[in-house]
């Protein structure tokens, strides 16, 4: 299967939006068909005009490889941005080259994202299935707000937690004890998407 179109017939569109390279040579990103030939500033102006209030955070101490997962997420639900905390090496392929639209802020440790969510009147929402959590299902998920995701393994640590206005879980029916952040962060998203989000 071929992905995306081959060059513009000519006469090109007159649209200062469109690419000229694009064009004469064919787009196969991986981009909906509405932005094929579409520079990627353009792209970017066009998703910043309708991204939505909620963010993703993610912990980064153990370069934890579902980060790229995470921005591709961020990218499908429109997030406003995700926030890596820690390391700011991450692994770009599960991202599918979604990151080059997608805004992505690092923050070296926690101290520095939690100020910076207290400078922007974000409460921190933790998703994890930790005791004492209420269902993601049930739970009041605020429009404006920043969603963190532990790592792999660990979890959110302790000191992301002290800084969570709620932690919330998403329910399981299997054996598994958790799922990683990568499918936690789209179930996550949908269900902001699915109260506050335009549907169509």
């Amino acid at each position: 299967m071929t992905i995306g179109v081959g060059p513009h017939p000519e006469p090109w569109p007159d649209d200062d939006r469109l690419d000229p390279e694009l064009l004469a040579e064919g787009d196969r990103r991986n981009v909906i068909d509405n932005y094929r030939y579409w520079r990627r500033a353009a792209i970017i102006a066009d998703l910043d005009s309708r991204r939505h209030p909620f963010h993703v955070a993610v912990e980064n101490f153990q370069h934890d490889f579902n980060i790229g997962a995470v921005v591709r997420n961020a990218n499908a639900f429109l997030a406003a941005e995700v926030h890596i905390i820690g390391n700011r090496r991450w692994n770009r392929r599960g991202a599918m080259v979604t990151d080059a639209y997608q805004h992505v802020r690092h923050h070296p440790d926690i101290a520095t994202f939690v100020s910076w969510c207290a400078d922007n009147v974000l409460p921190v929402i933790g998703i994890d299935n930790l005791p004492g959590s209420r269902s993601i299902i049930d739970a009041e998920l605020p429009k404006a707000c920043v969603m963190v995701f532990g790592q792999e393994g660990p979890g959110l640590s302790d000191e992301v937690r002290r800084h969570c206005t709620a932690v919330l879980h998403i329910p399981q029916f299997g054996s598994t004890r958790s799922i990683n952040a990568g499918v936690a962060s789209g179930i996550a998203m949908y269900e902001w998407i699915r109260r506050h989000g335009d549907h169509d």
